[in-house]
């Protein structure tokens, strides 16, 4: 990963000046992308990620942040020891296994559900004591909770409980707003251990069957978490930026 500082290139008031903003699973793609911006719009970051290189590595290339390491998959109380105050929750972190369930063990199934879905409820369970009125959790649900695909069930079992857990936490939490965005297909280095060297073809060919001709980029998720964070009068939504890849 270069270290090259991301410049966001954001010249618009900072709607999130002084605030503190969490990002778990910022140490890559959508996470990292959602930093910059945060940044530039004037937060206060908080990155965290289990390997501890990269996290440094994208805290160098934002212009710093505070860096947290910690495993989403067996979160601890002491997560945010550190953190005083947390205006805004973001959960990106978790891998994707996309192979048919008679390959997969009954491990390798729970290890998607404690990614996806247990290890973000204990997350958010862990930060209540310092969540507010004016707080909000964003988590990352998928294109497979609204189209799935011949593999993949237990991602899309995961990732349709999130949407689900949503709704609920959003009303349980209130006035904390609860809300989720579900990426399409992004251009993230996470594809580069699912797809390998078919990754390039595979991104080009989606590209081709979407009525936006083009996947997601980083960016394009981040700009959409944003939106989420900032906007008072919305909690409850499952915010789907996938280029129209749900009717393709």
């Amino acid at each position: 990963m270069q270290t090259n500082t991301i410049q966001a290139g954001n010249t618009q008031p900072q709607p999130f000046q002084g605030q503190n903003v969490v990002i778990i699973g910022g140490s890559s793609g959508i996470g990292l992308s959602t930093a910059a911006h945060a940044k530039d719009a004037g937060a206060n970051l908080f990155l965290i990620s289990r390997n501890a290189q990269r996290l440094r590595e994208a805290a160098e290339a934002i212009g710093g942040a505070t860096q947290i390491v910690a495993d989403i998959a067996t979160p601890q109380p002491a997560i945010f020891a550190d953190i005083g105050r947390i205006d805004h929750l973001l959960i990106t972190a978790g891998t994707a296994r996309l192979l048919p369930l008679k390959d997969q063990s009954e491990a390798d199934l729970m290890q998607v559900m404690r990614e996806r879905l247990i290890g973000p409820l204990l997350t958010v369970k862990a930060a209540l004591p310092l969540l507010h009125a004016g707080s909000s959790i964003t988590l990352t649900s998928a294109q497979l909770a609204s189209r799935p695909l011949g593999i993949g069930t237990i991602m899309a079992a995961a990732v349709s409980a999130v949407e689900s857990t949503v709704r609920a936490l959003a009303v349980e939490l209130s006035p904390i707003r609860v809300n989720a965005v579900s990426p399409g297909m992004v251009d993230t280095p996470l594809l580069d251990g699912l797809m390998g060297d078919a990754k390039r073809q595979v991104l080009e060919q989606t590209a081709s069957t979407l009525p936006t001709r083009n996947v997601g980029r980083p960016e394009d998720i981040a700009q959409a978490i944003l939106f989420l964070m900032a906007n008072r009068f919305v909690t409850g939504e499952v915010l789907h930026v996938d280029g129209g890849g749900r009717w393709a």
